[in-house]
């Protein structure tokens, strides 16, 4: 089985926390590499980038103070193939991994793996009232092209909300999204 290393390093400012590599983005070796996925274009629309980057420069992120992980390492084509024991079983490794590297932000990308992890039945979307090893904890939709219930405007809000409050400046959003 191949797994998809992370890019993170010590003291991020967040730490994106997808669910698990997508078969596609296993097999290329880069996270959110589905065409379909519209995680690279929230980032860059949220601030986060000042250009939308492409999958197989997904390393550059760390420049930007971020870095991906997953929750689970195991590739799937859908995230509901995971099973329960599969997330808890993660979940101690996950938490060591953010313990180690301190970022100052974890968010989690989908409430299933949040809330698995934590134990938590109902979790609202945005910053959580508990930290996660370290990390102040955040769900946001997830960006998957599977994921339809939420359009691009929304997640670009959503994950905005993060932006702002990671202690981005509005002057610092590129231009082009200085409407959002």
């Amino acid at each position: 089985m191949q797994t998809l290393p992370d890019i993170i390093a010590k003291d991020l400012t967040v730490v994106f926390c997808g669910i698990n590599p997508g078969l596609g983005s296993a097999a290329a070796g880069h996270h959110f590499a589905n065409r379909s996925n519209r995680f690279w274009r929230v980032i860059h629309l949220a601030g986060f980038t000042p250009e939308q980057i492409r999958a197989e420069n997904d390393r550059t992120l760390l420049t930007y103070g971020c870095g991906l992980t997953t929750a689970v390492e195991r590739p799937t084509v859908r995230a509901d193939e995971l099973s329960r024991h599969e997330f808890l079983a993660a979940s101690a490794a996950l938490g060591q991994k953010i313990e180690r590297y301190a970022p100052r932000h974890i968010a989690f990308l989908g409430k299933a793996a949040y809330s698995t992890i934590s134990g938590q039945r109902k979790v609202e979307w945005g910053p959580q009232p508990a930290a996660f090893a370290g990390a102040k904890a955040w769900v946001l939709p997830n960006p998957s092209g599977l994921n339809r219930a939420f359009k691009l405007d929304d997640l670009v809000q959503a994950y905005r909300q993060l932006y702002l409050e990671a202690g981005y400046m509005v002057d610092d959003i590129p231009p082009s999204t200085a409407r959002i």
